[in-house]
């Protein structure tokens, strides 16, 4: 039904506009009685077997959603009742920012591919935690956390540690992010000395707290293997938790999309099916050299790309851009799809 009739309409809008339109008829659509129920019965997939105990965390499944979906925290209620094992809201940064000039969320339909440079645009850190304080479902949330796009790099750390600490009552585990392409010189941040200095600065805070939280760092799909080998180090000598692999890319190769279209959109981190292969690498390197648990992301699009990103060694999955082309039956799916391979 998502398919044939829903998304078609859907993509006569732009991509930005089609997104926010999406999620508040779904917030009108569930205050209708018993309509929650209804969508948890469709879409859920209920099985013991799918319980994922990771991070120290018991997961009722192993898909989850990816951050930049609900940036803000304004739909995890209504999210969580389409089967969804966690969901990761973000980025989020310390102060409110607007993000980069629109259009910044384009489609490649050819490539069921999308290129976004959104520039972590979100409400900020106090009103995003005060949103969480009043989530009404039990389901696992991650903060993905980010810096201002106005703050140098050598004052990364400070950004990273005022959402972490905001956060920390309200989320279950936190993603740090230094990978997007969207903010610039965020990606110097992979670099081996002020990575090092992030997370020691998180971790510090963290062991200081009566239960400490997990952290994860998210990663790009563009670090050559000596860059990922320094990931690997720089995860063993602080004592993170785990990775998220990956976020987007800035490759423009092997796209069906005619190339001027491309050129059109200019820059951007492009995810879907064209991020399929790539992500699933950087994850299959990693598994064979750290045993640190990975949430695999890039370029699910149905039950087989998830397949192949667990016997990759990955521990959890996340969506986003297969969420938007294959529509909610796409956790179920994958839920099923992981019940024939355990």
């Amino acid at each position: 039904m998502y398919k044939i009739f829903i998304r078609p309409l859907l993509f006569l809008l732009p991509p930005e506009t089609a997104h926010h339109y999406t999620l508040t008829l779904l917030k009108v659509f569930l205050k209708i009685p018993l309509m929650r129920n209804l969508v948890r019965m469709i879409y859920s997939r209920n099985d013991a077997k799918l319980r994922r105990n990771v991070y120290g965390l018991e997961f009722p499944n192993p898909v989850g959603l990816a951050a930049g979906f609900d940036k803000n925290a304004l739909y995890m209620d209504d999210l969580a009742c389409f089967g969804f094992g966690f969901i990761e809201i973000g980025t989020v940064t310390p102060l409110p920012q607007p993000g980069n000039e629109k259009p910044r969320l384009f489609r490649l339909s050819k490539d069921h591919a999308l290129i976004n440079r959104m520039g972590f645009n979100n409400d900020g850190v106090q009103v995003i935690s005060e949103r969480l304080k009043k989530r009404k479902s039990k389901i696992i949330i991650g903060g993905n956390i980010g810096k201002n796009k106005n703050t140098p790099n050598e004052n990364a750390a400070d950004d990273y540690l005022k959402c972490f600490t905001a956060l920390f009552d309200y989320v279950d585990y936190f993603v740090v992010n230094v990978s997007s392409p969207n903010t610039p010189g965020l990606r110097e941040l992979q670099d081996k000395e002020p990575l090092l200095k992030i997370l020691k600065t998180l971790q510090e805070k963290n062991n200081s707290q009566s239960k400490r939280k997990p952290i994860l760092l998210k990663i790009a799909p563009d670090l050559t293997p000596r860059q990922l080998d320094d990931i690997i180090e720089i995860a063993a000598l602080t004592k993170i938790d785990g990775l998220v692999a990956t976020n987007t890319t800035i490759s423009r190769e092997n796209l069906v999309t005619e190339k001027r279209v491309v050129e059109s959109i200019g820059a951007g981190g492009l995810s879907g099916s064209p991020l399929r292969e790539k992500a699933t690498g950087v994850i299959h390197y990693l598994s064979h050299k750290t045993l640190l648990p990975i949430i695999g992301a890039g370029g699910i699009m149905n039950a087989r790309d998830g397949d192949e990103k667990i016997k990759a060694g990955a521990s959890l999955l996340q969506v986003y851009t297969g969420f938007v082309y294959e529509g909610p039956a796409l956790v179920k799916r994958l839920c099923q799809s992981f019940l024939q391979i355990i």
